[in-house]
């Protein structure tokens, strides 16, 4: 469809092009060069950690953390069902099993109580999700996952550039993940990152990504042999792609101050509207809007009415997310235990609306006065 509003658009400059175009035209290293390095270095330091390694997708980096963490069969995972479907898939891929815990409605993050209510001695790790760009109650949760001795990887995915009080997400986790999917806040068309303050692991996901070789050089302008030590994948970033990164990455900044003014003034304008909750997040966090996610307060049947009502008006919206625990797939998974209320609540009142940088306020006032103008009519 042809959206007079998309739900995201992609901000990009000359010097993306710029610095893919030099990158081609040096016409060697498009698989493993310097930009890939310097990316990892640029995103370390962004978040302050001493170590980042890139993948080719978000997805991949979960994966590669489980099996750098060792985690496999006979280990549980306890992970959020409100979340994209690879956050539990990770577990399931190194042989391990996905625990469903609930979530707070404040940030729609794991909730700390349901998380500890589901730790049993098979249980290895927690995946925190950061949600929409908002910090989820990781403080408490590392505190729990010290308390039994689990790992904490941090799915964030959705969250680069968040920040709890002065502390920038990412930093809080034994590993993170990041992604660089084409909706994120900063992009890479498909990518994704892995940062830790462990050098152990750091080494141990360079294998994990890269056929388990013992790269000491570029091994496309190497004679050198590298031996293969362990089972690995093909999970690279090229270097073109991180040409991109790097770009990117220069003006994360500016870009989420710009998502930040447009989501202050949505909000403002859905502040009027009745049966709307806004993201309000809470005060001592800094959140990037990846997603700007409203509540309808009616329910399911109120919100899929709205969607159904702004795609009329040619405003794309979209529910992020469906619960992983309702999907086939995991109803089939009779062992798993999915008595959430929390996680159905807010999936059934959830509606994710547009937004990017370049969102005009003609185009904000279009949209806020078509869901004004749905509940005052009283469409159904």
């Amino acid at each position: 469809m042809d959206w007079k509003i998309p739900l995201f658009k992609i901000y990009w400059d000359d010097d993306d092009v710029s610095m893919v175009k030099d990158t081609i035209q040096r016409g060697m290293s498009w698989a493993i060069g310097p930009n890939v390095e310097k990316f990892e270095r640029m995103l370390a330091d962004y978040i302050g950690t001493g170590y980042a390694l890139t993948f080719n997708s978000g997805t991949s980096a979960l994966h590669s953390s489980l099996l750098a963490h060792g985690i496999g069969k006979g280990d549980e995972v306890i992970v959020p069902s409100f979340t994209f479907i690879a956050t539990a898939n990770a577990a399931l891929f190194v042989g391990a099993t996905p625990v469903f815990a609930d979530i707070d409605e404040e940030t729609f993050g794991l909730s700390p109580e349901s998380v500890e209510k589901k730790i049993t001695a098979r249980t290895k790790a927690i995946i925190p999700v950061h949600y929409g760009g908002c910090p989820c109650l990781i403080e408490q949760l590392t505190d729990i996952a010290s308390k039994h001795g689990l790992l904490i990887i941090e799915d964030a995915a959705e969250a680069l550039g968040a920040r709890l009080n002065d502390t920038k997400i990412g930093a809080h986790g034994n590993t993170t993940v990041l992604s660089f999917c084409s909706n994120k806040v900063i992009t890479t068309g498909e990518g994704g990152a892995i940062v830790t303050n462990s050098k152990e692991l750091y080494d141990r996901l360079r294998l994990v990504r890269s056929h388990g070789r013992a790269e000491t050089d570029n091994y496309f302008t190497s004679v050198d042999y590298m031996d293969y030590v362990t089972l690995g994948y093909n999970f690279r970033m090229s270097d073109i792609t991180a040409a991109l990164g790097i770009a990117q990455l220069n003006k994360l900044d500016k870009i989420i101050e710009m998502r930040r003014d447009r989501a202050d003034y949505i909000t403002k304008k859905l502040d009027k509207v009745p049966g709307i909750i806004p993201p309000v997040p809470p005060e001592n966090i800094h959140h990037v809007y990846q997603m700007y996610t409203i509540r309808v307060q009616e329910g399911k049947e109120k919100r899929d009415s709205l969607s159904a009502y702004l795609s009329e008006k040619g405003i794309m919206s979209k529910v992020y997310f469906h619960p992983v625990h309702h999907t086939r797939f995991y109803r089939d998974m009779k062992a798993i235990d999915n008595e959430l209320p929390v996680t159905d609540k807010i999936s059934g009142q959830v509606l994710t609306l547009p937004l990017y940088p370049d969102l005009t306020e003609d185009e904000m006032d279009y949209m806020t006065d078509s869901i004004a103008d749905f509940f005052q009519s009283g469409e159904e």
